[in-house]
């Protein structure tokens, strides 16, 4: 085990083991102080703070974040892309990380978030498929609570010692292979986060992440594709359960669709004290190189009323001309 000078005992941490007696908690390493200032370098691991899975961070990215909780500085009326009056959000720089999630954790959180996959479009012309990386997620600085291991392989990932090596010198002591780097560099398009939105309503917290995916040609046509990435908080005591969303996607192609349907991902999560936090993935495409998606979620409460949270307006770019399809993992 970890050891630290008598006078700051180290807070252990530990993680359920599945026994067919019931789950024992095995140490796996010392938390660590969340930096305040500052990133998490390549290798550091960490715990979940929402979700409470194990995982170990890749890169850094630095997102815009558009928090519509904020009030801006802004006070004129502008029109936004819903259509309606709202106050101008202001983008403030933030960091996000690209981390692996450790495999033995994902039948635990499988029942609050999809276990993250990257998807895009591979760049066979004769291939229709998506693409998928499981077990990659995207956590923002604060979702971290840093820990320290002295197991050379505390992550299991298939993706762990392909993309990180032990280097018993270095703090923390996981540094990248070239793979990591190249496959970094080559894929950043679609690994890429540049936007994140946010909003609150009625104590429930949406952020959005938009990445775009690619392109298809079908029948003279182009079709756009992005994945969007959809995480809901319950801020407050109250349970509720999401029953129905409601879309509008508007594309540059000048068309509006309504999408309506019941939960999300086939799924009407409860979001409650215990488990506050729902995350999913989904995907939508446009017969235009750009667009935008807002909407609501529809809640109910205990007592069998409703109430719609928003869901904040966000934009589908392709940025096409400096983007060349994905070819998938290859070393």
């Amino acid at each position: 085990g970890a050891t630290s000078a008598p006078a700051n005992p180290p807070s252990r941490l530990s993680a359920p083991r599945n026994r067919p007696e019931g789950k024992v908690l095995e140490t796996v390493g010392v938390f660590e102080a969340p930096k305040q200032h500052g990133k998490y370098e390549t290798g550091q691991l960490f715990l979940h703070s929402v979700f409470g899975y194990r995982g170990i961070v890749l890169f850094p990215w630095q997102a815009r974040l558009y928090d519509r909780d904020v009030a801006s500085p802004v006070t004129e009326k502008s029109e936004n892309v819903a259509g309606h009056g709202s106050k101008e959000v202001k983008g403030k720089t933030h960091t996000y990380y690209q981390v692996l999630i450790d495999a033995r954790d994902c039948p635990h959180i499988s029942q609050r978030s999809q276990t993250e996959a990257v998807t895009f479009l591979a760049n066979h012309d004769d291939s229709r498929a998506l693409y998928a990386i499981p077990g990659l997620d995207y956590v923002s600085h604060e979702d971290i609570l840093p820990y320290s291991s002295t197991d050379q392989v505390p992550i299991q990932h298939e993706l762990f010692e392909r993309f990180l090596m032990y280097d018993q010198t270095k703090v923390p002591p996981f540094v990248a292979r070239d793979t990591l780097c190249a496959w970094q560099e080559k894929n950043h398009p679609w690994l890429e986060l540049s936007d994140v939105h946010r909003e609150t309503t009625e104590n429930i917290r949406v952020t959005v992440i938009p990445f775009y995916m690619g392109m298809r040609e079908a029948q003279n046509s182009h079709v756009y594709w992005w994945r969007y990435c959809i995480r809901l908080e319950n801020l407050d005591s109250e349970v509720v359960q999401l029953r129905e969303r409601h879309w509008r996607i508007f594309s540059l192609s000048g068309t509006l669709e309504t999408v309506r349907g019941r939960g999300v991902v086939g799924r009407e999560p409860v979001l409650s004290k215990e488990q506050p936090a729902f995350q999913y993935s989904s995907h939508v495409s446009l017969q235009a190189s750009s667009g935008h998606m807002w909407g609501t979620f529809r809640f109910e409460r205990p007592d069998g009323s409703h109430f719609d949270v928003r869901i904040p307006p966000f934009s589908l770019e392709s940025n096409k001309d400096e983007k060349t399809p994905p070819s998938g993992l290859h070393w």
